[in-house]
């Protein structure tokens, strides 16, 4: 199974930004979280359709306040079983 990390940068934080995508999640079939880092970045790491799920982000009402996104792919990372949002 295709495991993505990726690390969002901008103005990421206080504007929803975790509950749209965990929202967004529902229209795919992907599992994984979403979490707030200390340096003002967004952490998505994401298990299924993720081409198709990081377009969606890309596209939605999230656009205008990313300013990069980058993506690793995680090796050997263990099965998920939901998407949720990591406090």
């Amino acid at each position: 199974m295709k495991t993505l990390r990726v690390h969002y940068d901008g103005r990421v934080q206080g504007v929803g930004f975790r509950w749209t995508v965990k929202n967004l999640a529902k229209e795919f079939d992907v599992t994984g979280t979403v979490s707030n880092l200390p340096d003002g970045r967004v952490e998505l790491v994401v298990q299924g359709e993720t081409d198709e799920f990081l377009e969606a982000i890309r596209t939605s009402a999230l656009a205008g306040h990313i300013t990069a996104e980058v993506a690793e792919s995680v090796d050997s990372a263990p099965k998920m079983r939901q998407f949720q949002i990591i406090p």
